[in-house]
């Protein structure tokens, strides 16, 4: 059973966060589950939706019709815990969304809103609980970019939230897709942010062992999103849009020269929506921080600038950071004054927020 790391490296325990603390942190990239939910299959009249069975106490089961998919503990849906979690660690707020398996883009789109809203509500009463230490992006139904819109819309003006979480793709449709687009065009008239994060990703009959769609599909599939969104020219028209990529932007960093190079030499395969160079978007678009490697982290520094990175762990999953903000806090030779902008102010300002709107 895969459980998130009881106690930061060395099994010393981090003191309780107070006002008094010098390193705000904000953590964008945790993820939240209500503690029951219906039985979906009954609701809609079809299969296919995540299920939850408690196994104990503080343990259960995410199973899909049935079949087992990830053991959770209770941190993925207790706020209390979470709270206890975060004094230990030393982060002050928490962004919560939806774990990506819920999307659920494939559903009728009727029964893909009415599963957001459901979510939402939950997401947004956790916060309405404890506006101190948490905010909130939705989730919205992509598989219709009409219902997408009218739940983006309630998130932000009924239930106060900063803005959603989306997929990396719809149903095979990349970011450039025009219906996706005009999702993005809604955020950016909203001031709401969006987080995009991988999942149903390519390839995964292919990567059946070694939990190969988790080490190598994610990042893939984040890239390709990164790519057919700076090579559709969107970001021309959305200048006001603030998106992020999950996991440091997956594979993206990594092959900016690859990319760039492309467009240069093959214009008609490339430049065919857009002929701006895929560099020149570089500082367009966040990303967080979840590289667990020093020198991909100072890559990111260096390829977006420190205004575009936000500390972000998968909170409360094993492939997280297992103490939030800590290869931050490691990087020797970096200013305090950048290591903050990593570590709250860039969250600040991609969510629209300023500290003292938690009353930090």
């Amino acid at each position: 059973m895969w459980y998130r790391h009881g106690s930061p490296a060395g099994g010393q325990v981090a003191p309780a966060v107070t006002d008094a603390d010098a390193t705000f942190k904000i953590d964008i990239h945790t993820h939240i589950l209500p503690k029951t939910w219906p039985d979906l299959r009954e609701r809609y009249g079809y299969g296919g939706f995540p299920q939850i069975e408690h196994r104990g106490p503080g343990c259960a089961r995410l199973l899909r019709d049935d079949r087992p998919f990830r053991d959770i503990q209770d941190n993925c849906w207790d706020p209390l815990r979470r709270i206890e979690e975060c004094d230990r660690d030393g982060v002050h707020v928490q962004v919560l969304s939806t774990v990506p398996m819920m999307f659920s883009y494939w559903a009728k789109p009727d029964d893909g809103l009415d599963l957001s809203r459901l979510l939402n509500d939950h997401v947004a009463s956790v916060v309405q609980s404890h506006p101190r230490r948490f905010v909130g992006l939705g989730t919205i139904p992509m598989q219709s970019p009409d219902h997408a819109m009218k739940e983006l819309e309630r998130c932000v003006r009924d239930l106060g939230m900063a803005g959603v979480q989306i997929g990396t793709h719809a149903n095979g449709h990349n970011l450039d897709d025009p219906g996706i687009v005009s999702v993005l065009e809604c955020a950016a008239s909203l001031d709401a942010a969006v987080f995009v994060h991988p999942w149903d990703m390519m390839g995964n009959d292919r990567m059946s062992k070694y939990w190969l769609g988790w080490l190598v599909g994610m990042p893939a599939e984040t890239a390709l999103a990164i790519a057919s969104l700076l090579f559709s020219g969107a970001l021309d028209r959305l200048k006001n849009l603030r998106i992020c990529f999950a996991h440091g932007g997956g594979a993206f960093p990594g092959t900016i020269g690859r990319i760039e190079h492309g467009f240069r030499v093959r214009p008609d395969l490339c430049a065919v929506d857009s002929e701006r160079s895929p560099r020149e978007y570089l500082g367009r678009f966040y990303l967080d921080s979840l590289v667990h490697d020093q020198t991909a982290l100072r890559h990111l520094i260096d390829l977006v600038g420190e205004e575009k990175v936000a500390l972000g762990s998968d909170y409360p999953f094993p492939l997280g950071e297992h103490r939030p903000g800590s290869l931050i806090e490691s990087l020797e030779g970096t200013s305090d004054g950048v290591k903050e902008r990593l570590l709250s102010g860039t969250a600040l300002e991609f969510l629209g927020r300023d500290r003292g709107a938690f009353g930090w």
